[in-house]
């Protein structure tokens, strides 16, 4: 469906005469040179798409990529058109799971297509804030475009943030005296970074090209603006990669914790084992019914024996003791 559509001049949105869904009356509207149009949808239907298609002559291929979403971040050139892949980024704290949607952006010379799949990354707020910046906004149908990249990358750094107190937590429980299970949920987050990364990662090369003027239709005051994103973005990239990291370590401390406790457990079932073996191999022995053994007849044989076993009991606990095993 049709969330939004505007005419822009010189930086400011116009009124004009004819229904949000009427799009070649709309495209009309565009009369001077710095005059663009702004059309936002949300999961649009096939015959919505067509429809805007038309009226704004954009690529099939374009347009299919569009309508089926679920593809990867990139810039396309289609003669005078450019069409433009975003992923958006939130965060689920219930489940440890970053959800993922879609942004799709055809931008040509006087026109904005927004195509928007997933619940996150509305862009009512990127077009009321771009709408109260009018030197921004003069800057033509890319001013569209870094608002739309400035408001996803400030959702990067949002989840990344969220994950990174994620991480903290596995790190305190990991090295904590208590014995935990970590494994599973480092598995999670670092399944939740791979997913972001193929969000994050290709999305850099899309905007170097808007923050060097590489790409054509990008005013040169826009430039600088697309730097900034294009930092932000460079400095989430390191985010990820740095938790990805300290997961990996952590994964690797955790399994060294495991196998170290393995080893205490095995050391406190042999000492406990000890302290048992000595006085059953002496009770065993003056168990044995046979007539001839030395001190069977022995009158203190029996308190000697019970010393025995409890010497032999304290020998071992001793030894175990001083060598930490109990």
């Amino acid at each position: 469906m049709i969330v939004d559509s505007a005419v822009y001049r010189s930086g400011n949105r116009i009124p004009v005469d004819c229904a949000p869904g009427d799009y070649h009356d709309l495209r009309q509207q565009v009369t001077g040179k710095d005059d663009f149009v702004w059309v936002g949808l949300h999961e649009p239907s096939e015959a919505e798409l067509e429809d805007v298609a038309i009226a704004f002559g954009l690529h099939p291929l374009a347009v299919e990529d569009a309508l089926n979403a679920h593809q990867r971040p990139k810039l396309e050139r289609y003669e005078e058109n450019v069409f433009l892949i975003l992923k958006t980024l939130w965060y689920v704290d219930a489940t440890d799971q970053v959800e993922t949607g879609e942004i799709n952006v055809f931008i040509g010379p006087d026109f904005v297509v927004t195509v928007r799949h997933g619940e996150g990354g509305g862009l009512q707020e990127a077009r009321k804030w771009l709408e109260g910046r009018e030197h921004i906004l003069a800057n033509g149908p890319f001013a569209v475009v870094y608002a739309v990249c400035d408001q996803i990358v400030d959702h990067y750094e949002l989840v990344a943030n969220e994950l990174e107190v994620d991480v903290d937590e596995v790190e305190a429980s990991v090295f904590s005296a208590e014995r935990t299970r970590d494994s599973a949920r480092i598995y999670v987050l670092k399944r939740e970074l791979a997913e972001m990364r193929r969000a994050v990662l290709p999305l850099r090369g899309p905007l170097d090209r808007f923050a060097g003027g590489a790409e054509r239709g990008v005013h040169r005051d826009a430039a600088p603006y697309f730097r900034d994103v294009a930092d932000h973005l460079a400095r989430v990239a390191e985010t990820v990669d740095n938790l990805d990291t300290l997961l990996s370590t952590a994964f690797d401390a955790h399994i060294a914790q495991i196998s170290v406790q393995q080893n205490d457990d095995m050391r406190r079932i042999s000492a406990l084992v000890g302290l048992i073996a000595a006085p059953t191999v002496i009770g065993s022995i003056y168990g044995m019914n046979f007539d001839h053994m030395p001190e069977l007849h022995w009158f203190l044989g029996y308190p000697f024996a019970l010393l025995l076993m409890v010497a032999s009991s304290l020998t071992v606990w001793i030894i175990s003791r001083r060598a930490g095993w109990l």
